[in-house]
């Protein structure tokens, strides 16, 4: 099979046809494709994906869909996204090793990925709501974030490097459309598409769409998404792009990836552990789940805690690129002046993503594509009431995140607000 072939979706039941000569795959899970055995678990709203298992192994097929599977073929996408993925996950394996699926082989012509079956691992959103604590994701996450953050931005690449990837990576404009849209616009009015648990958070929607502040305040957002090409973002890193055990964390599905800001990845990150602690009441039909709310609590501390940590070891010893240059500093013996400008970098990164966590809590409840946090949770009036303080909560940091100067105020706000009374 070549790039060349007319595209055409896999199935069950052609893939061991089509794939058969595929030298990857059978180099990976055995050469009689009679012994292949096919399943299809794609459950995003985006693509195919298929795990083959052979006598001597297994492998993923992801494929992509001229469509958005969520809605059908009344909305196109280009299959092209399969290219920015793959390179996406190129550049994340080469610049936090270990952290991705490793990738045997790329068919841009049949938008498709064959890549490393993580097993058994499980998608982390499934482990949050499953009340499961794991022990290294915070570390894990937050060393991911800032390496990639770090090193595919002009801190450290040559500048002429970085810009043949901001150019590569600009083409991914469908993607970036649906970001910008269905996270910084849809929720705030009456978009088509839109839904939300009816009728108990009407009246909440109705005040978050007329809530002047805050639809300029994810406006001010929405410009900084477009206009700030700081880095090579995953573009969206939530708690469903991500697979886990108790001792190793991966992150998968880095189709959104484009140059955008930093603030970004980690903002929309950090959002899906405050929705799973609001989430969490509306799944403890066996037993309270105290506990797992200071532990998500705890996640976030901790993860911000790597992130700078990180981030700061980077700064201090893979500047290379053209920002804050060492010539200006460092080598002028002026160490304190490039602390200066590290603060300033994590300040202002601190101050934005708290921005995009908040607009990303509402668009995950007011918007299309809704979370199994929520979703999950049967009862629709206990649903609505866990979806009612989390709309609260992100309203907050949207508009008053420049008033907001750590995370333990930002938790203290979240615990306060989770003890409410319902709706």
């Amino acid at each position: 099979m070549t790039g060349k072939l007319q595209f055409e979706a896999l199935s069950v039941e052609t893939l061991p046809a089509r794939l058969g000569a595929n030298e990857a795959l059978r180099a990976k899970i055995g050469k009689d494709t009679s012994a292949w055995k096919v399943r299809e678990v794609g459950d995003g709203n985006l693509n195919l994906v298929f795990i083959v298992e052979g006598a001597s192994g297994a492998a993923v097929v992801k494929q992509a869909l001229p469509y958005v599977r969520l809605v059908g073929d009344s909305w196109p996408l280009p299959l092209k996204r399969s290219f920015f993925e793959y390179h996406a996950l190129t550049r994340q394996q080469a610049r936090a090793p270990g952290s991705v699926p490793a990738i045997y082989h790329f068919d841009e012509g049949q938008a498709l990925i064959i890549m490393e079956y993580l097993s058994p691992h499980i998608i982390l959103r499934r482990a949050l709501i499953e009340g499961r604590q794991l022990p290294n994701i915070a570390r894990d996450i937050g060393l991911f974030m800032a390496r990639t953050l770090f090193r595919g931005s002009d801190l450290h690449m040559a500048a002429k490097d970085r810009k043949a990837d901001l150019a590569l990576f600009a083409d991914n404009v469908e993607l970036c459309d649906i970001t910008e849209s269905l996270v910084f616009s849809d929720p705030y009015f009456d978009a088509k598409m839109n839904r939300h648990t009816s009728p108990q958070l009407d009246g909440i929607v109705a005040q978050l769409r007329a809530d002047r502040d805050l639809k300029v305040e994810a406006q001010r957002l929405k410009h900084i998404f477009a206009a700030n090409a700081e880095t090579l973002l995953h573009g969206d890193l939530h708690s469903g792009s991500i697979m886990v055990t108790d001792s190793q964390t991966r992150m998968i599905d880095p189709e959104f990836a484009f140059y955008g800001p930093m603030a970004f990845d980690v903002g929309m990150l950090l959002a899906n552990f405050w929705m799973s602690f609001f989430s969490q009441r509306g799944h403890e039909q066996k037993a309270k789940r105290d506990a797992m709310r200071a532990y998500l609590l705890e996640v976030t501390v901790e993860t911000w805690v790597v992130f700078r940590a990180e981030f700061s070891h980077l700064w201090r010893t893979e500047r290379s690129g053209m920002l804050y240059q060492k010539s200006l500093f460092e080598d002028q013996g002026d160490r304190l002046g490039a602390e200066q400008a590290l603060d300033h970098v994590l300040h202002q990164m601190w101050t934005d993503l708290l921005g995009f966590a908040g607009i990303e809590v509402h668009r995950r409840i007011l918007g299309l594509a809704h979370n199994a946090d929520f979703e999950t949770i049967a009862d629709e009036d206990l649903r609505a009431s866990c979806e009612a303080k989390a709309l609260k909560f992100g309203r907050h940091l949207a508009v008053n995140r420049r008033q907001i100067h750590s995370i333990d105020e930002v938790n203290t706000l979240a615990a306060l607000i989770e003890q409410e009374s319902s709706i």
